[in-house]
């Protein structure tokens, strides 16, 4: 990766400038021409390591929920199970980990009745069983960037448990759910995105204002932006808001959750790590285990990723 798509992918994961000519703003700051700028992130898009430009939104503001599901699926069924779940669009991640419970995936719907229909429909057209589906009763970090010149998750939110069950739910008109349904997709490759989407800047600001839009930037494919190692961890935990507060603080932690444990899975917090070698991830969840007094645990490395998306809104 060249020097300047280096500094370019520091700043456009959570700091993209929203401006009528974003790239002549990003050229400024990095001393280069629009025309540069604008190239290096094309770069950076067409070599994958920006998934997509776009707004990342709160599910629950818009009156959707998101929910991590588990269940098993054997090996020689895996191909099968993976075409059914490209097909529908409320599943945006899906991923083979090491456990016994080995296929996790993400659902985003209007409703539990919707997640628990999709769950149960993927039951009876795969070979998927002893499938949960599971709530975070609490959040300890999301919202994260990578950053692979200073380290990795750098950014974190913390909310509590009030913050995850009454949050107020945006209202939106026809305008915002156009805006939002486009924004939430990659904007088109061009050096004015949001005038060729006939959206005002201004009312961007405003979804990150009223905290609809948790950033605005690159999501990135973060194997190809040098993040080769991942695993989820789940731990079982006497005090969760100590282990929480602990791993959100961990720079190689980009996702942090309070969950129920379930029968055959008695783990309690969960945590994604991320490393730019196996070693590092090894060495890094040691240490949070060691920091947390050794409680048990399961890594459940990502063997194969099998979808990954963004949820479209309003569609």
């Amino acid at each position: 990766m060249e020097a300047l798509d280096r500094k370019i992918l520091e700043i456009v994961q959570d700091g993209f400038p929203l401006e009528e000519r974003p790239y002549a703003a990003l050229g400024r700051l990095l001393g280069v021409s629009e025309e540069e700028a604008f190239d290096s992130v094309e770069r950076l898009r067409k070599s994958g390591v920006i998934r997509r430009l776009g707004g990342v939104y709160d599910s629950r503001r818009l009156g959707y929920i998101s929910r991590l599901c588990t269940g098993v699926v054997s090996e020689s069924e895996l191909e099968s199970f993976a075409v059914a779940a490209d097909k529908i669009p409320a599943i945006t991640h899906n991923y083979v980990r090491s456990h016994a419970y080995n296929v996790w995936f993400t659902v985003i719907a209007r409703s539990e009745s919707e997640i628990q229909e999709t769950v149960r429909g993927l039951e009876a057209e795969t070979a998927l069983h002893d499938a949960h589906v599971l709530s975070a009763s609490k959040m300890f970090k999301i919202n994260t960037v990578m950053k692979a010149a200073s380290g990795l998750a750098t950014e974190s939110k913390v909310v509590d448990k009030l913050d995850l069950k009454s949050a107020e739910p945006f209202v939106p008109e026809a305008r915002d759910r156009r805006r939002i349904n486009l924004l939430c997709q990659d904007i088109p490759h061009t050096k004015t995105p949001f005038s060729d989407l006939g959206i005002d800047v201004a009312e961007i600001r405003g979804d990150l204002d009223q905290k609809i839009m948790r950033r605005f930037g690159a999501v990135l494919r973060h194997q190809q932006a040098g993040f080769d190692a991942n695993a989820m961890v789940c731990l079982a935990v006497a005090d969760t808001e100590r282990a929480g507060a602990l791993l959100a603080e961990d720079p190689h932690v980009s996702h942090c959750y309070e969950r129920s444990p379930f029968e055959g899975f008695p783990y309690n917090v969960y945590a994604m790590f991320h490393g730019q070698s196996e070693a590092e991830l090894e060495q890094s969840i040691c240490s949070a285990v060691s920091a947390l007094n050794g409680p048990d645990h399961a890594v459940l490395t990502s063997l194969k990723e099998l979808k990954k998306t963004s949820f479209v809104y309003f569609a």
